[in-house]
């Protein structure tokens, strides 16, 4: 009589959950790096609005200082710093417009976010086109840019 197996070996289980492990390892570290890149999302669109104001003041030729393609008094139209809902009920704490056009967005501390700053600089060349340079410590968190 020939016995057949039933079932799997040990080994063979081992093996599946040292795949499973290792994948796991993997995975936890990446979704985590996904979901603080998904929170701080609410900060970088909070300065979408204030953005295009600055590329239509350019546009229109009204931020231009007298010597050339260069912006001034940008926060003209704008509040100096808009604040914010109440802390807890969103991840924006605020948002900065210097007179160079300069954007500043600070997160709240929570929800793994620590105060963050989204900065953009504006650059105007001579056609009026703005590029908008982004810094700010999203860009220099010990576990990875998040911005």
């Amino acid at each position: 009589m020939q016995h057949t197996q039933k079932g799997f070996t040990l080994i063979e289980l081992m093996i599946v959950v040292a795949i499973i492990g290792i994948l796991a390892a993997v995975a936890v570290p990446a979704y985590q790096s996904y979901t603080l890149k998904a929170k701080f999302t609410e900060i970088i669109n909070a300065t979408a609005g204030i953005k295009a104001g600055i590329e239509i003041c350019v546009q229109e030729g009204a931020c231009f200082n007298a010597g050339g393609p260069a912006i001034q008094n940008v926060a003209f139209g704008f509040m100096g710093l808009i604040p914010a809902a109440p802390v807890g009920t969103t991840l924006l704490n605020n948002v900065a417009i210097t007179a160079a056009g300069v954007i500043t967005a600070t997160s709240n501390s929570a929800q793994g976010l620590a105060g963050e700053q989204y900065v953009l600089t504006p650059t105007v060349d001579a056609q009026g086109k703005v590029t908008w340079a982004v810094g700010g410590s999203c860009r220099t968190r010990v576990d990875g840019a998040i911005c």
